[in-house]
């Protein structure tokens, strides 16, 4: 994605973000939601190894209303132990990615 397109992208975005660049309203999100936060993030496109990281986090969240251990990430997709730091930087771009909603001080701690 070109600057142009980086910079459109976020400017689409940034109305629906937190100060914290998690989404408002955690119901908008879509895949291609995660793909323009993805690309913002300077990530590019995401690929499967993202996407069973994102579904799951999804899918721990809508059960659970909390974070996921990040070993539990890795290991229930079956992905080496630093994957999350290796797709997405860290814990909180997945987290923010997969359109979940930022969860205060003690959840950026662990982050």
């Amino acid at each position: 994605m070109d600057h142009t397109a980086q910079q459109h992208a976020a400017t689409d975005y940034s109305l629906l973000l937190d100060a914290e660049g998690f989404l408002i309203d955690p119901g908008v999100w879509t895949r291609e939601t995660a793909r323009n936060l993805a690309r913002m993030d300077g990530l590019g496109e995401l690929g499967a190894e993202h996407w069973a990281i994102i579904d799951y986090l999804r899918e721990h969240y809508q059960a659970y209303q909390s974070l996921p251990p990040m070993s539990h990430v890795c290991r229930s997709r079956r992905l080496e132990k630093h994957a999350v730091r290796r797709l997405f930087g860290g814990c909180r771009e997945a987290w923010r990615i997969a359109g979940l909603p930022g969860r205060g001080e003690e959840a950026k701690a662990y982050m």
